[in-house]
């Protein structure tokens, strides 16, 4: 299992993101880290493989983060996670030691073909003990796969309801709504949603109910 680490400002990205590595098989996440200090604490603490890494954090840029871990002898990598677009910070975070760098948003299919994509590169590279040229340009290659090119396709009826109804609604919205209105019971409503999210077509939002406990609602994915 590769362990993995999130480190994100935001409590509810990170929980969105950790909740995600969790349904990927080879994965683990061992936990969750809000600030540069914490993220330190927790790979000493747990010892990832790896870490989902925001740029921006309130008390150190990410990329420097990495760095120092880095040069401090920890032996992980890093796909770097931000809203950041400009150039320069994806040239930095490549020079930095990031394997892979995703732009917020994104959904729950490009995450996965990543990481499947470091998965396979982890287990080639940690099976080889000698590298001549071919080997070398065949660990590149894995590490850069990209998400496979999709066409158009046509959902199930009911399904597309489902996405209609988030689409079309102005606040996010839980299993047990859509299961009324569709006419569905509630866990074919969350299959329903958890595949609409893996397809990168919504996105999941925590909310909390009036028992203070998380609630899965689901908004439509943005961009």
């Amino acid at each position: 299992m590769i362990r993995t680490l999130v480190v994100d400002d935001d409590f509810r990205v990170a929980r969105i993101h950790a909740s995600r590595v969790a349904k990927i098989e080879g994965y683990e996440c061992v936990g969750e880290a809000h600030t540069a200090a914490e993220a330190r604490e927790a790979v000493q603490r747990l010892k990832p493989d790896l870490l989902l890494l925001d740029v921006y954090l309130p008390d150190e840029d990410g990329i420097s983060l990495l760095r120092s871990l880095q040069g401090a002898g920890e032996k992980l990598d890093a796909v770097m996670i931000t809203a950041a677009r400009d150039l320069e910070t994806v040239r930095a975070a490549m020079r930095g030691g990031a394997v892979y760098y995703l732009v917020k948003p994104f959904g729950f299919e490009q995450l996965q073909t990543q990481l499947e994509a470091y998965r396979r590169w982890r287990q080639e590279a940690e099976s080889r003990t000698v590298a001549d040229q071919a080997t070398v340009d065949q660990l590149f290659s894995l590490r850069r796969t990209a998400p496979p090119a999709k066409g158009p396709r046509r959902l199930p009826p009911t399904m597309q309801k489902v996405l209609d109804m988030v689409v079309h609604s102005t606040e996010p919205l839980g299993a047990s709504e859509i299961a009324g209105s569709v006419g569905i019971s509630r866990p074919t409503a969350q299959r329903y949603l958890s595949e609409l999210e893996r397809k990168g077509l919504v996105d999941l939002h925590l909310a909390y109910g009036s028992t203070g406990r998380p609630v899965n609602t689901y908004l439509p994915r943005k961009g």
